[in-house]
């Protein structure tokens, strides 16, 4: 269950991160804004590709993912698109703090019934990046839903050993061959790892970071983020 504001947090007047209206809930967005998010509905559950029902997609039934189930709050449209935007490239935690919340919130909802032991490792940086941008946008989710959600988090569980150059231009064979060698991971107790990132794109760096946990002890691995792409 997703744990209740803080005092503190409840305390604090908020508007809307969109419109700078007042928030009209938690999350701080006004209600109108809060109705224009873009929930991802029926996908399927190894990769959350959008599909007109659920059901494992036929690239997941061609060659299934090393994770074993993805879990994603939005489809990557407007304003979740602009609101990690600000996130990542602008420093707003503000709107980190908000989008991670939600995914709790998917996350409650999806694991209702029952609620495996997870210990939750978000993707990381490599060291040149992470000093250039300053912070990692996927721990900082992690954190944010694992807090929520009463879930243990460990940065220290896997490592990414070798700086990539940027995926944005690179189609799946030329990302997987990229990532190649790039995380390495610590002994893991053994069972159920989330794995946390931010977007979902091809899959190739969720991949490999799960392809490092399973060999380490993970007994599977849950992808957890943000958005998932068309």
């Amino acid at each position: 269950m997703v744990n209740k504001l803080s005092w503190f947090e409840r305390l604090l007047p908020t508007s809307c991160l969109l419109c700078g209206e007042p928030a009209a809930s938690a999350v701080d967005l006004c209600t109108a804004c809060k109705r224009e998010l873009p929930w991802l509905g029926p996908a399927c559950p190894r990769c959350a590709q959008p599909l007109p029902v659920p059901a494992v997609c036929g690239a997941c039934q061609r060659e299934p993912p090393r994770f074993a189930h993805c879990v994603a709050a939005f489809r990557y449209a407007y304003p979740v698109r602009e609101l990690l935007s600000r996130f990542k490239f602008d420093g707003d935690l503000c709107a980190g703090r908000t989008l991670s919340s939600c995914l709790a919130r998917r996350l409650a909802e999806t694991y209702a019934d029952h609620w495996p032991d997870f210990l939750v490792v978000p993707v990381p940086l490599h060291a040149s990046r992470l000093r250039s941008r300053g912070f990692n946008q996927a721990e900082r989710i992690a954190r944010r839903a694992a807090r929520e959600l009463e879930l243990n988090v460990s940065t220290r569980s896997l490592r990414r050993i070798r700086a990539t150059p940027d995926q944005k231009s690179l189609d799946l064979k030329a990302r997987r061959a990229n990532l190649r060698g790039a995380f390495d991971a610590v002994k893991v107790p053994a069972g159920p790892v989330a794995l946390v990132d931010d977007v979902l794109t091809t899959g190739a760096t969720a991949n490999a970071a799960a392809a490092a946990l399973l060999e380490k002890g993970a007994t599977e691995v849950h992808l957890w983020c943000l958005a998932r792409t068309p």
